[in-house]
């Protein structure tokens, strides 16, 4: 299944940085995985708004070409497309050296490939639910490993994963998606206590709620049902710009959360796990079952997107005040729970 990258040749584009084989002293060299839409197509024209060297992965040469045009008509020192399948170690090595080989050195390298599976656990085929997890963590895994060669030989470098709330507040119906980014919170703060002897090598993470990306219309599907978030959604590019502010931080943030509903998330599930799983079930299988059909299908598991868009399409105009209330209503949620389980205090003179 995976992608041999000899069938894939790198997709440059011109630009004398490229041309004479290094980076401009100034500018970041930066690789993106998962940059052909989403967040990682935002978050490459974001460092290309400041003059990066950018080197671009994803499965299809096609949806790259015009992602490397875009970042350099935006200011790009250079840009460079290398299809990669990320659950290919031997394909995210040939990533890596190609960006040394062009740039001579990487200095952030963002993890930002992920993929899903929406459906029952015991509805969605198994082999869905493993490529979810080769994906979004074994994908990581291979990027870090490529990265971390590399900065432990420098003595700098950043590294960026893109895990999501999803590593912290399981999700029903992703089963899959929640394994893989538990495994990626995990793999995070191992790599941050292996690199803590090297004061210039950070392991970051970024940690949204739900992103108005295209990726739950790009992956797969076995509800039945349209798939429609009622929940606030954050721009893919106030992501990407997360992203850009932790590259050029000094002493960058191990963990950045984002959206509203993140902290109170995190604290419903620490106070009431079990009441929080089955108000989100019950929550999702309302809203799936009011949802207009739609047959099963495979997405961008197993075959590349085409588009290269970084809108999902889905997000309203909404206001703070708005996702305040819906952040609110988790933590008020998870302590009525809380409140309710808590064994009542004797009487005085009982």
């Amino acid at each position: 299944m995976a992608f041999l990258r000899k069938n894939f040749p790198s997709v440059p584009v011109p630009s004398p940085a490229a041309a004479g084989g290094t980076a401009p002293a100034c500018a970041q060299v930066v690789v993106i995985t998962g940059a052909s839409s989403g967040i990682g197509h935002a978050t490459a024209l974001a460092f290309a708004a400041r003059g990066a060297s950018l080197v671009l992965a994803a499965r299809n040469a096609d949806t790259l070409a015009p992602v490397a045009m875009a970042c350099r008509n935006a200011g790009a020192a250079a840009a460079l497309g290398v299809p990669t399948d990320v659950t290919d170690p031997e394909a995210v090595a040939h990533l890596a050296s190609t960006a040394l080989r062009h740039y001579g050195r990487i200095d952030v390298w963002v993890n930002g490939v992920g993929v899903g599976a929406v459906g029952r656990f015991d509805e969605t085929p198994l082999q869905a639910h493993r490529q979810v997890v080769e994906t979004n963590l074994i994908g990581h895994l291979n990027g870090a490993h490529a990265a971390l060669r590399h900065f432990r030989e420098r003595g700098r470098g950043t590294l960026i994963n893109m895990i999501s709330v999803g590593g912290w507040v399981p999700a029903p119906f992703a089963a899959a998606y929640t394994a893989s980014k538990f495994g990626l919170r995990g793999l995070s703060e191992s790599l941050r206590a292996e690199v803590s002897d090297l004061p210039d090598v950070h392991v970051c993470d970024v940690a949204p709620t739900w992103v108005d990306s295209p990726g739950l219309s790009h992956g797969a599907n076995y509800t039945g049902h349209h798939l429609h978030p009622r929940v606030p959604l954050l721009d893919p590019r106030r992501v990407a710009h997360t992203v850009v502010a932790l590259a050029q931080a000094p002493r960058p943030r191990a963990v950045t959360w984002m959206g509203a509903a993140a902290l109170p998330g995190r604290i419903a599930h620490a106070v009431a796990p079990q009441g929080l799983g089955a108000f989100m079930r019950w929550a999702t299988s309302r809203a799936l079952n009011k949802a207009r059909p739609m047959p099963h299908s495979d997405g961008n598991l197993f075959t590349p997107s085409r588009a290269t868009g970084i809108d999902g399409g889905q997000r309203k105009a909404q206001r703070t005040a708005v996702e305040r209330v819906a952040a609110l209503g988790v933590l008020g949620l998870a302590i009525g729970i809380w409140a309710a389980r808590r064994p009542a205090a004797p009487r005085r003179g009982d």
